[in-house]
Formats: structure tokens, C-alpha cells, sequence
């Protein structure tokens, strides 16, 4: 049973929870979303923990009904809450593919989702409402989404190492994402933009933290070091180059398509192998004198892996945050103890991390790459683009 002090914080919220804001846009005001009446939500406040109704909206989104290939995205109309205490509503306006949607749509005994499911890690948009209590936005606000969701609460998350919770998840990849219209995410997650872009917030948010902690956290990278950079255009790949330029590091990428290398160099890397035509291990010992990389970084996995950690110079060490070329490298674990290697393993990075980012993004001293912009109604060949690897930088879905 709820107390009266307790019945009239639950009817409030009640009432909070069934307002909408009206945005104006172009000198007009924009209609409403319909809004149907929902399932009960367990909230919490100071009080303690109560159940409100809490109205729906309707929106459209690109679904997944179940794992495959690209013709598994369907546009379809989903139910999405209003935003709860210290959530923000926002009407998406870009998301950006990345290489963890590809893998989640496949399927595999890592992705356990509820369908239908939405992909897309990456968001910009503009805040359309607030939630009680919801701090440091406002109403019509632009604003990127950081996409790493944790407690909040634990050891981990009250230090700042927020991409150490237990609990942590990823936007798209185990919870849902921003493939839609709209999204509701919590109010620590936004980060405003000003006037930048839409594409180019989006193309900034997994990239950029997984850059940092690799380079400054992971790698540390410092001035005089060369390092090694795999698969160049990638998202992860653009970010690394010039983060280590602007540590003043020589960077050394590699790609295995001829038309990415003067992209490479236009970014900042120093030498660019073609690995297609040069063997990895061989073209970095020549242009290192045959001392090899202190860093080298890598999210390919599999063969291009057990190349980097050959390439590494005595005492080096490689940082990986991925495995698209195979989960299952072979290598002689002698080289490792014998060479005094080290492999750091790196998952995305903390929010703090792209505030940091975004400092230096503000100062036009680090840029986001966009490849090319395609509808989000054309998701699934936003896919295929992805995996002929016809990109250099950021694939982006723009939200109509």
C-alpha cells in the first residue's frame, strides 16, 4: 500500500510523464506524436519505488525481426515510453553504422535480444522532452549520444571507468538502439554539438571513445613513438591516426585498397603500406630499420593479428579492440614472453573520454570522417556497403 505522500509523488509523475513539449520548427509548430496509453513502468524515486502509467508514442523505425543478412532491416512502426525520471526523448536526426552492427544482425551466442530489435550505436538528434528531474539538457537542444550504458552506481561506474560495469552494454548491440525516429536514453548519455552537423555528431560518438582509450589509456602514446594503425578507414582506424598525430607520434597505417592510401595521408599518417602488394611484418621492419612499432593497433584479429604482434619492437605492445578478421589468432607464445610483449585488450571508453574528445573536435583539431550519407529507410544497403568495405570513414543513416 502507498502512503499519501507517496500517492501524490506517483500522481505527479503521472502527470509529467503524459506532457508533451511542442518544438518550433521553421516558424510553425510541430504536431504531436500519437500517443497511446502503455504498460505500467517500475520507476523509482527518492521516495522509493512505485508503478506509474506511462504513456507511448509512435514512431518508425528499422527492425531486425530476427538474425540474417541485410534484408532482415524492415521499416516498421514500434511503441516507445515517454521518457522516465532523468531521461531525455530524442528525435534522431543521423545514426552511424558501425562494424557491431553487422555482427549483431548475423546473430551469435553473445546477442541475446527482444524482438524486434533496433541497431545503431551512434546517435545525433535534437532533445524533443525531458523526464522528471532530467539535469543538464534542454527542450530543442542538439545533441550526440554516448552509447555505452552502465549502473551507474557500482565501484566502477562511481570512479569514472564507467565502460568497467558489470552491467555494461552498448546502444544496438544489447539494448536497443537508434535505427528510428526516436530514442529514450538517459540524461547523462547527451552531449550538446552547437551548430555541427548531424552527420558528422553522428559519425563521432563509438569511434571516438574507443580511439581514446586505445591511444591514451591503452596504448600510451606518447612523442618520438612510431605506431602502427591496421585497417585505415575504418571508423576506429581515422580516430586512431590522428590521435596519434596529435601526440606526435610517426604513425604507420595500413590498408589493402590502393584508393585509401592518399585518404590515410590526407588524415595525417606518415606511411601508408598497401598490404595488398607488401607483406605487413616485412614493410613495417623496413620502415622502422628493422626495429619494429612500440605500439601497434589492431581490431582486425585472426591472420592480420599474429602480423602485427611480429611487427612489434622489443618491449612493444599491441591494443585490440576487435576481431572482424577471425577470433582465433595463432602465434608462438614464446615471441611474447621472450620479446617482453604486451597485449591490452580494449573495449570503448568512458564518457569522460568523449567529453575530452569533443573538446578538441570544438577546436577543429580533430574531425570526424563521413564516408557518404544514405537514408535510414536504406539501412540494409548501408549494410552491404559496409561489408564489400567500400568505405573510408563513417557510413551515415539520415533520419527524415
Amino acid at each position: 500500500m502507498l502512503g499519501d505522500e507517496e500517492r501524490g509523488t506517483e500522481r505527479a509523475l503521472v502527470r509529467e510523464s503524459l506532457r508533451y513539449e511542442d518544438l518550433p520548427e521553421g516558424g510553425e509548430q510541430r504536431s504531436r506524436p500519437e500517443v497511446t496509453q502503455g504498460a505500467k513502468r517500475r520507476v523509482h524515486d527518492a521516495d522509493g519505488p512505485f508503478r506509474a502509467e506511462r504513456a507511448r508514442m509512435k514512431t518508425e523505425a528499422m527492425v531486425l525481426l530476427g538474425h540474417g543478412g541485410p534484408e532482415a532491416l524492415v521499416r516498421q512502426a514500434i511503441e516507445l515510453g515517454e521518457p522516465g525520471p532523468r531521461e531525455v526523448r530524442i528525435r534522431v536526426r543521423a545514426v552511424a553504422l558501425n562494424h557491431l552492427d553487422l555482427w549483431v544482425r548475423r546473430g551469435g551466442p553473445a546477442f541475446k535480444l527482444e524482438f524486434p530489435h533496433r541497431l545503431g550505436s551512434d546517435i545525433a538528434g535534437e532533445v524533443e522532452a525531458v523526464g522528471p528531474g532530467a539535469r543538464g539538457v534542454t527542450v530543442g537542444e542538439r545533441v550526440l549520444v554516448h552509447p555505452g550504458v552502465s549502473c551507474g552506481v557500482c565501484g566502477a561506474c562511481k570512479s569514472g571507468s564507467d565502460n568497467l560495469c558489470r552491467s555494461y552494454r552498448i546502444l544496438g548491440e544489447n539494448t536497443q538502439g537508434g535505427y528510428a525516429e526516436h530514442v529514450v536514453v538517459g540524461d547523462d548519455a547527451v552531449l550538446p554539438i552547437g551548430a555541427q552537423p548531424w552527420a558528422e555528431a553522428a559519425a563521432l560518438p563509438l569511434c571516438t571513445v574507443t580511439a581514446w582509450q586505445m591511444a591514451y589509456r591503452k596504448g600510451a602514446v606518447a612523442p618520438g613513438m612510431t605506431v602502427l594503425v591496421n585497417a585505415a578507414g575504418s571508423g576506429v582506424s581515422t580516430m586512431l591516426i590522428q590521435l596519434c598525430k596529435l601526440a606526435g607520434a610517426r604513425v604507420i597505417a595500413t590498408t589493402t585498397s590502393a584508393g585509401k592510401v592518399e585518404h590515410a595521408r590526407a588524415l595525417g599518417a606518415d606511411e601508408v603500406l598497401l598490404t595488398s602488394e607488401e607483406e605487413l611484418t616485412a614493410g613495417v621492419r623496413r620502415l622502422t630499420g628493422k626495429l619494429g612499432v612500440d605500439v601497434a593497433f589492431d581490431h582486425l584479429g585472426g591472420e592480420p593479428f599474429e602480423k602485427t604482434l611480429a611487427a612489434l619492437r622489443w618491449g612493444g605492445r599491441v591494443v585490440t579492440c576487435g576481431a572482424t578478421a577471425g577470433f582465433h589468432p595463432n602465434f608462438d607464445l614464446r615471441t611474447v614472453f621472450f620479446k617482453q610483449l604486451e597485449i591490452r585488450g580494449s573495449t570503448m571508453g568512458t564518457k569522460g573520454d568523449l567529453v575530452s574528445a569533443m573538446a578538441l573536435v570544438q577546436a577543429g583539431r580533430l574531425r570526424p570522417v563521413v564516408d557518404r550519407v544514405m537514408p535510414l529507410w536504406d539501412a540494409a544497403e548501408a549494410h552491404r556497403v559496409l561489408e564489400r568495405r567500400e568505405a573510408f570513414g563513417k557510413v551515415v543513416l539520415e533520419v527524415p
